[in-house]
């Protein structure tokens, strides 16, 4: 069910991505074409961080990235949430960095916070938004065994 992203994925991933966002987050404004979406995700992400994929069928029902100590991404699309995908994935991180790591929410985005809450992981600064792009109040957290 998981594997590692190939650069063959950043269409897919890309989909998701924007498929989720506009799902879970509809406030959030649009920044990116397609293709700059595309284009992070398959020349700056994959290449650079550790990208892991949940297939569910042959297609890509999620994804995590991470880097740094930091989960920078995970996104399930809205057509596989509730199958477990997220569990994976969050599984992957913690195992990826048993010591702990951070990670950024929307503060809006309440039911990512209670999927993490649910996961053992706090709130450790909140934010006006003025140092992410969509200027969007959020909160930093962290997981720690």
């Amino acid at each position: 069910m998981l594997r590692r992203a190939r650069p063959g994925d950043a269409d897919a991933i890309a989909e998701l991505f924007a498929a989720a966002r506009a799902e879970a987050m509809p406030w959030l404004p649009v920044l990116h074409t397609p293709d700059g979406v595309r284009g992070f995700f398959g020349d700056a992400c994959i290449p650079r961080q550790e990208v892991w994929v949940a297939e569910l069928e042959g297609r890509v029902a999620g994804f995590a990235a991470l880097a740094d100590g930091f989960l920078n991404h995970l996104y399930v699309h809205p057509a596989n949430q509730g199958k477990g995908v997220g569990s994976a994935l969050w599984q992957r991180a913690t195992e990826t960095y048993p010591a702990g790591f951070r990670f950024w929410v929307f503060q809006r985005n309440e039911r990512a916070r209670r999927f993490y809450e649910q996961r053992g992981a706090a709130v450790v600064e909140l934010t006006d938004g003025a140092g992410n792009e969509e200027r969007e109040a959020d909160a930093l957290y962290e997981w720690r065994p």
